[in-house]
């Protein structure tokens, strides 16, 4: 799983964790590397304090009244054959005495019984030699073990070197590392327990910013245009949250402007669209009406015999265009000014019985679910919705066409469908996102309101309307509202 992947909270936590285990891990690391230094240092200090003493002890036994030989090389196993034992015992270490050529003297072969080796290799003899101090210290492992060797001269009265001085060390870490091993007990304790609280604080802290985060998303997420947004009102957070916030405030409030704008300007367009629509067709009536008072103006003879019949034909077709007027404006205003909706509980099947009672056609048949279906809705604009279904459904027929139209009222858990069903011509395809457009209609005359109307209608109680069509063999509207 890639950490980008992984919520805020989750890399919250898990960095925590992390940093927490780190933490320890560096801390033992550090622990352990300085057990080793300080048992470095204390194997090497110990070392030189037993050389030091041992060498004063040294020098006590040559200088001392009890020595009766001669203080050079050749006396070294005889003044040292009994003290060096001695003096192995009082400072619990093995000693061996060399010539200055590197050949073994005299050995205490101590409680370390480390056998001493019979010649001093030319390397360390070059090192005690060449160095400032006279001094030299080998380290190397036996057995698992570390050892240490160190080698220094042994000087007479003049400080002239009489021999060689060597100290067999073994490195004890037994002390040390049960010190280290109830450090590291603790250091694992209290890793646990820290591993506890940040596991609880990660978890908290986690919790407490990505709370606010959330909430920021939920409000963005339900962020729409057509609707009032509310604003974010968190309390306690963080700058960048806060800074977070009141951004998305500051969007909202220009959303909301823009949103109010934009509405404004579509209304404007679409009432600028409506009445060019309205003057086209207002237009449409009013050129034959022109060309009927001019031509009958032009003809008139009172003298002529069949004055009377042509004045009836002139003013049948005035009426006619006049009537086609009226019914535009009708049209009109009964979309641009819709009735307050006024609901009330009825009986769907009863009302949509009563809209088609309008109807004389033999091919219009009613079907329903039940005999009473209940649900709250305005009797008038119920009515309206069926009926300007049903005429839409006529008024798609092709002359040719045997016409059939089925509606039918039926329930589907808690909503009422109505569906208008006719064999019509049916829509095409690049018309079909223009049916409920208010000005579109593929007839030759009206002004394509009607199901632009029904749509608000429908969607004013809540409801939704839709439409299956095929091309030459009919169109379904079905209509769907809440009961409530």
């Amino acid at each position: 799983m890639k950490l980008k992947k992984l919520s805020l909270r989750t890399r919250i936590f898990i960095a925590m964790i992390l940093l927490v285990l780190l933490a320890s891990i560096l801390i033992a690391a550090v622990a352990i590397y300085q057990y080793k230094e300080q048992s470095a240092d204390y194997h090497k200090g110990r070392l030189e304090r037993k050389e030091q003493n041992i060498q004063k002890h040294h020098k006590k036994v040559l200088n001392g009244k009890q020595n009766t030989w001669e203080i050079k090389t050749e006396n070294i196993p005889l003044i040292f054959k009994e003290e060096i034992y001695n003096i192995a015992d009082i400072h619990k270490l093995q000693i061996n005495l060399y010539d200055l050529d590197g050949t073994l003297l005299v050995s205490s072969k101590g409680s370390l019984n480390i056998a001493a080796d019979k010649c001093i290799t030319a390397e360390i003899l070059n090192a005690i030699s060449h160095t400032a101090t006279h001094r030299h210290v080998d380290k190397h492992k036996e057995n698992g073990q570390t050892y240490q060797s160190s080698y220094t001269y042994i000087t007479d009265q003049k400080s002239k070197p009489i021999a060689i001085l060597n100290l067999p060390y073994l490195e004890k870490d037994d002390f040390l590392e049960e010190e280290l091993s109830e450090f590291l007990q603790r250091i694992g304790l209290a890793f646990m327990f820290v591993l506890l609280m940040a596991i609880s604080i990660a978890f908290i802290l986690s919790k407490y910013i990505t709370k606010s985060l959330k909430t920021i998303s939920d409000k963005i997420n339900a962020t729409r245009l057509e609707k009032r947004n509310e604003r974010i009102d968190v309390n306690d957070t963080s700058e960048e949250i806060s800074t977070l916030v009141n951004s998305y405030n500051s969007m909202i409030d220009e959303l909301e402007e823009s949103a109010v704008q934009l509405a404004k300007s579509e209304r404007e367009q679409a009432w600028r669209e409506m009445a060019k629509q309205v003057a086209h067709e207002i237009k449409n009536p009013l050129t034959p009406m022109r060309l009927t008072v001019q031509n009958f103006q032009r003809k008139f003879d009172a003298n002529d015999e069949n004055i009377h019949s042509k004045l009836n034909e002139y003013s049948k077709t005035l009426i006619q265009q006049i009537d086609t007027m009226s019914s535009i404006a009708s049209a009109f205003s009964n979309f641009a000014k819709m009735p307050a909706q006024q609901n009330e509980t009825l009986n769907v099947v009863k009302i949509v019985k009563l809209a088609l009672d309008i109807f004389n056609e033999d091919y219009i048949f009613f079907t329903a679910e039940d005999k009473e279906i209940i649900a709250k809705f305005d009797r008038t604009q119920l009515i309206r919705v069926v009926t300007n279904l049903v005429k839409n459904g006529i008024q798609a027929m092709p002359e040719n066409q045997i016409p059939k139209i089925v509606i039918n009222v039926a329930t589907s858990n808690n909503d009422v469908v109505i569906t208008v069903a006719d064999n019509g011509s049916g829509v095409s395809e690049e018309n079909k996102t223009k049916v409920f457009e208010p000005k579109f209609t593929t007839k030759t005359s009206g002004m394509g309101l009607g199901l632009a109307m029904v749509k608000n209608i429908v969607e004013t109680h809540n409801g939704t309307i839709t439409f299956k069509s095929e091309k030459e063999k009919g169109t379904t509207f079905t209509v769907t509202f809440p009961k409530e």
